[in-house]
């Protein structure tokens, strides 16, 4: 990928390893998929209005929220409010790499080269470190919730790739219409018309700000660039960085909600961040560099 590409699948990662934060903050007032329900409200409107439909058959764009919006936030809502935390969620989630890889390999035959591989090899040992080193307090079902939760959202990057539809903003806006209403089914029947109705009347600051930005910074921004960056790229040049979105939610837990990072989750961190350069073609780039010029990148 060109520079340009690599700085802006870097700037998707910090949004979305800052939105486990606000995902935190806003469950504070409202049920877990009542909270889903509203932040794909203003994803969708008054977006919707201006925002052309996305250059895809109807069916995939339905696929693609069901699979990367509905499927991915509402089982990664659900862990984080049966007790996973935020910053071991934010790894967890991570194994969509690993599934996205096999995916694209056998569903888009997009074979990885030897240096992706190894990369994602290396991030995810970086991962288990820091899962083991971080996971040890975590109960199972939320883990094994925020696990399929991955596998949801590995399965809307491949369905996002094979589109490639030219706008991102457009795939974001209008496949984000399948989730509010079941969102809001599915809160109404696991948490009760009660907690609903106690959920809007406690609407406050807390989540006010995390609604904002899972809005704005994590779904219009963050998935508008991420859908772009998996159109014009192969999906093994793209979701490696996203191994990146732990190092920023370990961080951010660490210094919003207090959850400090032991030496183990540091040096896996440092595996993974060694990872991504590899899988990138970085280093690989560098070495080439210097024993003369190199052909541009066609992904």
């Amino acid at each position: 990928m060109p520079t340009r590409d690599r700085l802006l699948a870097v700037l998707v990662a910090v949004l979305w390893g800052l939105n486990f934060i606000a995902i935190d903050l806003g469950m504070a007032d409202l049920p877990p998929l009542m909270f889903l329900a509203v932040r794909f409200v203003f994803v969708v409107f008054p977006a919707i209005l201006f925002v052309p439909r996305p250059d895809a058959p109807p069916r995939t764009v339905l696929l693609v929220g069901l699979a990367m919006s509905l499927g991915q936030f509402s089982l990664l809502y659900l862990a984080i409010a049966m007790g996973m935390p935020a910053g071991l969620a934010s790894l967890v989630l991570q194994a969509q790499v690993l599934f996205t890889v096999l995916l694209a390999w056998f569903g888009l035959r997009e074979r990885p080269r030897r240096e992706q591989l190894v990369g994602v090899l290396l991030g995810t040992v970086g991962l288990c470190l820091i899962a083991v080193a971080h996971g040890v307090s975590a109960p199972i079902v939320p883990l094994l919730v925020t696990v399929a939760a991955a596998g949801s959202w590995a399965i809307g990057n491949v369905l996002v790739r094979h589109a490639k539809v030219t706008s991102g903003l457009s795939m974001v806006v209008w496949s984000g219409l399948v989730v509010p209403i079941p969102a809001l089914a599915l809160s109404l029947l696991i948490d009760g018309p009660a907690a609903v109705a106690d959920g809007f009347a406690s609407f406050g600051w807390a989540s006010i700000l995390g609604t904002a930005y899972t809005v704005i910074a994590a779904s219009l921004v963050g998935y508008t660039i991420y859908n772009g960056l998996l159109a014009r790229h192969p999906a093994t040049s793209v979701v490696p960085y996203i191994l990146l979105v732990p190092v920023v939610g370990i961080a951010s837990a660490w210094l919003v909600l207090h959850e400090v990072p032991s030496v183990g989750e540091l040096v896996g961190a440092a595996i993974m961040l060694l990872g991504v350069g590899v899988a990138s073609g970085a280093f690989a780039l560098r070495t080439r560099a210097r024993r003369g010029p190199v052909e541009p990148d066609a992904g």
